[in-house]
């Protein structure tokens, strides 16, 4: 693999962790592969230059880590109390 993937600014700030909904910085190297890191260590692999932004295919996702949908499956639509 010939350098690390380029993403310009703009488009690194729309993308976001499926799982917990935070941002992604990188690309950065880490045990000789290319990955997409949140602010709590989740690392996504970017393969053939395209980045994996699966939930299988996350790494280092810390025991307590809350996927965005389920706090907002939890909280229901806007003006609607829980069940």
């Amino acid at each position: 693999m010939s350098g690390l993937l380029r993403l310009d600014p703009w488009v690194l700030e729309l993308l976001r962790c499926p799982l917990t909904g935070e941002t992604l910085s990188g690309p950065v190297e880490v045990d000789g592969e290319q990955v997409l890191v949140t602010p709590s260590g989740i690392r996504y692999p970017v393969v053939d230059g395209v980045p994996v932004l699966l939930v299988d295919e996350a790494r280092g996702v810390p025991a307590d880590a809350t996927r965005a949908a389920d706090v907002a499956d939890a909280t229901g639509p806007a003006g609607e109390g829980s069940a």
